[in-house]
């Protein structure tokens, strides 16, 4: 099998963009003490997944030799790692139940104002049929008492209570302020379709998946602060839209046999002083 030889001209171009990728993701793992030999185990297990995929979609071999040849991990860590049960990295319960309640709250016209923005809710009902944040919880699952549900939302920081004690969500779209597992698994699910996309793109498989951005220096700070609002409202217009529309499209396809595939779209807004190593575009 053809390998990335160390006379390939497509080398240094990836390890120029490894050396801007990784920082930030370094600096995440020291903070939480997570060490160089914990990373250099982790990467080895996921250089033997991988690769065994790919060797699987080339339809080849997949030997214990051949996953070898194609990481340089040694043969006797692949046999090992091939040979430990899958893992299966869960998702946190608040995470899941926090996300149905959001996308129920932002997509459903009950819970809706006329302009599609999530209304602020009663704890119960105020009148016989009306929207409550108890009959919105409700309707997902009669299983969790919503009484729950909230203090989980509250606690961190994705909804709150306004004056007349109506539950509001802060944020529309499930991206807590508190709570370290909920932002990891957040972190590792957005983070890596990103990255997939711009893999996607740079391995040449077609059709390339839309990945834009725009990008300034030499700005000033309160410059950087307008821009940053303009973003936010518009991103939060398109995020809204798509996801409306997605949440009919899955009522529409939940009985379909071929319903398997999934889509993600982010936005995000980066603000940070230039750093004079960056050769990035001017």
């Amino acid at each position: 099998m053809e390998g990335l030889g160390a006379t390939d001209d497509r080398v240094p171009p990836l390890v120029a963009a490894m050396r801007r990728l990784l920082p930030p993701l370094v600096r995440l793992m020291l903070r939480h003490r997570f060490t160089f030999p914990q990373l250099s185990a982790l990467l080895k297990e996921i250089y033997v997944d991988v690769a065994a995929r790919e060797l699987e979609s080339q339809g080849a071999r997949q030997t214990d030799s051949q996953v070898s040849l194609m990481t340089g991990v040694h043969r006797k860590d692949v046999r090992r790692l091939r040979n430990e049960p899958p893992r299966v990295d869960a998702i946190p319960a608040t995470a899941s139940r926090g996300s149905q309640v959001a996308l129920r709250w932002m997509t459903t016209p009950p819970y809706q104002d006329d302009a599609g923005h999530p209304l602020p809710l009663p704890r119960t009902p105020a009148t016989a049929h009306g929207p409550s944040f108890n009959a919105l919880v409700e309707s997902i699952s009669k299983d969790v008492r919503p009484r729950a549900i909230l203090e989980e939302l509250l606690q961190l920081g994705v909804a709150e209570l306004d004056s007349e004690g109506r539950v509001c969500l802060r944020v529309e779209g499930f991206v807590p302020e508190a709570g370290f597992d909920e932002k990891a698994f957040y972190f590792g699910r957005n983070a890596r379709d990103h990255l997939a996309t711009a893999a996607h793109n740079l391995l040449g498989e077609k059709p390339a998946l839309f990945e834009r951005s725009v990008y300034y220096e030499n700005l000033t700070l309160d410059s950087v602060r307008e821009l940053e609002e303009l973003s936010n409202l518009l991103a939060m217009d398109a995020l809204r839209a798509v996801n409306r529309r997605g949440a009919d499209l899955r009522r529409r396809d939940a009985e379909r046999v071929d319903a398997h595939f999934r889509m993600t779209l982010g936005a995000y807004f980066f603000r940070g002083v230039k750093d004079p190593k960056d050769a990035g575009p001017r």
